[in-house]
């Protein structure tokens, strides 16, 4: 009966529809970030033209272009290279990307871990005050519990699946995902690149 219905038939081809536009907006999304724009030097006419939902792909693109190709320079090229605020920027970048794709358990096993005592004073520069907090408290919570934690990461994805079990960063991963509704990380970055356009013109050059 249901299927005779002319009503859902509607239905069913409006999901189709539906589904095939989805399917074709994302497709484009990919496209477009794919073939995006990346700037080896900013300059103050390009930070004022782009609009605040592509900032900080725009200036990470940009402080990832200079990057030495050997990564085993990287740490001593983004300590040295970048001013405080290029750091920010970055750092954060990496921070996000690893806590919201595996915890901060995948932040700390990954060489992100290396710029962990770096990133809370440049998230508090940013006036990301509650970020900052956590971030600290990830960083003691990681040295008091070393040993516990990486027991079992040997280099394998089993050992490094184990190291999730009973591991005591996890609670702070929920805290971490449900700050965004208290202080917006992402506007912060975005006013604080805004406000600081110098900084992030001069190193480029």
């Amino acid at each position: 009966i249901i299927g005779c219905n002319p009503k859902h038939k509607k239905s069913a081809g409006q999901g189709v529809k539906d589904l095939n536009e989805f399917s074709a907006q994302i497709l484009k999304s990919n496209e477009e970030f794919v073939n995006r724009t990346i700037h080896k030097f900013l300059t103050n006419e390009i930070i004022d033209a782009t609009a605040d939902d592509k900032l900080l792909q725009v200036v990470f693109d940009n402080l990832s272009e200079q990057l030495p190709k050997d990564h085993r320079n990287e740490y001593d090229y983004v300590t040295t290279k970048f001013n405080s605020s290029q750091q920010a920027i970055f750092l954060c970048w990496i921070l996000e990307g690893e806590v919201n794709n595996g915890g901060f358990n995948q932040y700390y096993t990954n060489s992100s871990d290396q710029y962990a005592s770096l990133v809370s004073e440049l998230l508090t520069m940013m006036k990301a005050t509650k970020f900052a907090e956590l971030i600290s408290r990830a960083n003691v919570i990681y040295e008091t519990n070393y040993q516990k934690i990486t027991k079992d990461q040997d280099g394998t994805l089993a050992g490094f699946s184990k190291s999730y079990e009973e591991n005591p960063l996890s609670a702070l991963d929920t805290e971490f995902y449900n700050l965004y509704l208290e202080e917006n990380l992402h506007q912060k970055q975005i006013d604080f690149i805004r406000m600081n356009k110098e900084d992030f013109i001069k190193g480029s050059y």
